[in-house]
C-alpha cells in the first residue's frame, strides 16, 4: 500500500510535482532521495496538468518544488542544489571551488549543447534538415568527453559521486534508448558501465517506481519511503 504524506501545521511538508520519465524530473527525485528528505510527491501527468501546479510555476514543466512557506523552486538542477544544501552525506558538492566550478560547468554543457543534440537525435522527425545519424554525432562529442573522464575513474570527477553525475545520467540514459542496439555496441565501455551501474542501483529503482497519478484534493504519496526497495 503507497505510504501517503502526513500533514500538520506544524510540520507541512514540501510539495513536488513529478512526471516518472522526465529527466529533469528524475534528477530532482534522485537529489531528494540522496538526501533523504520527506516530500509529498505529486505525480501528473503532463498532457493534464493540475492548476495547483500551474499557479505555483507558471512555465508548468517539471519538477515543481513548493516549500511549506509557499517558496516555488521549479529548475530541476536548482532543486538538487537545494536538497543537497539540506544533506549531503556523501559529498556530491565537495569543499573546493574549483571543483565546484567544474561540476556547474559539465552540467551546463549537459543541459545546454548536449540537450540541444539529444532532442534532435530522438525527434530527428521533427527537424529534417540533417539525418538522425548526424545528429548522433553531434552528441557524441559529448559522450566522448564524458567517455575520457571515465576512463581515469570511476566517476565523472573522482572514484565518488558528485552532483555532476546525477545531474547528467537522465540524459545520458535517454540518449541510449533511442537506439539501444547502437549505444550498446558504440565505442564507449567506460559510459556504458557508469550507466548500468547508476541503473541498476537500489536508489534508481526507488526513484522510478511506478506510483498513482495524483488527484486533484488527495494527498500525495511520502517520498521518499524509508523501507522501499
Amino acid at each position: 500500500m503507497p505510504q501517503h504524506a502526513k500533514h500538520s501545521e506544524d510540520l507541512p511538508l514540501p510539495v513536488l510535482y513529478s512526471f516518472r520519465r522526465c529527466p529533469y524530473a528524475i534528477r530532482a527525485r534522485m537529489a531528494i532521495a540522496y538526501s533523504e528528505i520527506s516530500v509529498e510527491l505529486r505525480d501528473i501527468l503532463l498532457n493534464d496538468k493540475p492548476k495547483d501546479m500551474v499557479s505555483a510555476s507558471p512555465k508548468a514543466t517539471v519538477p515543481v518544488l513548493r516549500l511549506p512557506d509557499e517558496q516555488v523552486i521549479d529548475e530541476s538542477l536548482d532543486v538538487m542544489l537545494w536538497a543537497v544544501m539540506q544533506n549531503d552525506p556523501e559529498n556530491w558538492m565537495p569543499d573546493s571551488d574549483e571543483m565546484r566550478t567544474a561540476i556547474m560547468a559539465l552540467i551546463e554543457e549537459n543541459d545546454g549543447p548536449f540537450k540541444s543534440s539529444l532532442d534532435h537525435y530522438k525527434y530527428h522527425v521533427r527537424f529534417p534538415e540533417r539525418t538522425q545519424k548526424e545528429y548522433r554525432h553531434e552528441g557524441e562529442v559529448f559522450l566522448g568527453k564524458l567517455e575520457k573522464r571515465l576512463s581515469d575513474h570511476r566517476y565523472l570527477f573522482s572514484n565518488e559521486v558528485s552532483l555532476a553525475d546525477m545531474a547528467i545520467f537522465p540524459f545520458i540514459r535517454q540518449f541510449s534508448n533511442t537506439d539501444i542496439e547502437w549505444f550498446e555496441n558504440a565505442p564507449y565501455p567506460n559510459l556504458q558501465c557508469w550507466l548500468k551501474e547508476i541503473l541498476s542501483s537500489r536508489r534508481f529503482s526507488q526513484v522510478m517506481k511506478k506510483r498513482p497519478i495524483w488527484a486533484i484534493g488527495t494527498r500525495g504519496e511520502l517520498f521518499p519511503v524509508r523501507d522501499e526497495s
